[in-house]
């Protein structure tokens, strides 16, 4: 036979081999599996990204959200971990939900890149507060958390933020009327485009009147994973503003939903009694 012929024949065998594995369906990666089953009873586990203060005395007090927060949401019956630092895939591998206040989040190296990819893969939901948007690359990040702000811009509107509840029908926004904090907004944003945010709230800037999505949540599916939510309130500059019960109240309702729990979840949660017996382990005497 010929030179010609086996090459023809050999060419033929790698065509029909990439038409049937093109006919294959595409198979879930391992960590696209859903972060909450169904009939799910599992506290929410929670993981609070923090940073290191800055800016004046009541301002950007990441530090305080953190022991605060810890607190709240452990008697609402979380289980809550957290850190000053970028998670690792382990701290992250059993959270639902991971909640940001931490300025300039945006920034991540490669290695941080593929560990959030993987964790929002499978379902784990984020919550982000006011400059944890900021970051050096507002068009990717836009695609994490809805809508995102590059840092270094002259961008920011301080003063009476006037929030106008826009879905008054969503349940994370239940029982809100339109409310007036001092506070401090952002209005140059990269949004995400698709799929776009669904906005709760918006406000007008103090020092224009252009009005801007400020309450926000987003959904998408990445690729091969499961859909992953964020939910977004872009004030938290004046750290009294979280005290606020009307924003306590939302931001529980938030956490919750990005986690892909029922809304009312940490609201009416109450932290579980604490057992009898002995250490770790061992509750009304039991024994392993």
């Amino acid at each position: 036979m010929t030179r010609a012929f086996w090459v023809g024949m050999l060419a033929a065998a790698v065509s029909a081999g990439a038409a049937g594995q093109s006919q294959q369906p595409q198979v879930p990666v391992p960590s696209a599996e859903a972060a909450v089953q169904a009939g799910d009873t599992r506290p929410i586990h929670v993981y609070i990204r923090s940073g290191l203060k800055s800016h004046g005395e009541g301002l950007h007090d990441y530090p305080q959200f953190s022991a605060d927060w810890s607190k709240l949401l452990t008697a609402k019956g979380a289980l809550v971990d957290g850190s000053f630092h970028f998670p690792s895939a382990q701290e992250l591998a059993s959270t639902d939900v991971m909640v940001m206040y931490k300025g300039d989040a945006g920034y991540m190296t490669a290695t941080e890149r593929a560990v959030l990819d993987d964790y929002l893969k499978r379902g784990g939901g984020l919550v982000s507060f006011h400059d944890t948007l900021c970051g050096d690359d507002p068009q990717w990040y836009s695609t994490i958390v809805g809508g995102a702000k590059k840092h270094g811009e002259q961008n920011f509107s301080a003063g009476a933020i006037k929030t106008t509840i826009v879905d008054k029908a969503s349940p994370i926004m239940k029982g809100m009327s339109d409310f007036e904090i001092n506070d401090e907004a952002f209005f140059k944003i990269t949004w995400a485009q698709s799929p776009a945010i669904h906005v709760l709230a918006s406000a007008p800037m103090p020092s224009s009147g252009e009005v801007v999505p400020q309450i926000w949540t987003y959904e998408r599916t990445i690729f091969g994973g499961q859909p992953f939510r964020a939910f977004v309130w872009m004030q938290g500059h004046t750290y009294s503003n979280f005290k606020n019960p009307q924003i306590e109240a939302m931001i529980l309702r938030g956490i919750a939903w990005a986690a892909h729990y029922p809304v009312e979840t940490l609201v009416n949660g109450t932290a579980p009694a604490r057992g009898g017996g002995r250490g770790r382990g061992r509750q009304g005497g039991a024994t392993r």
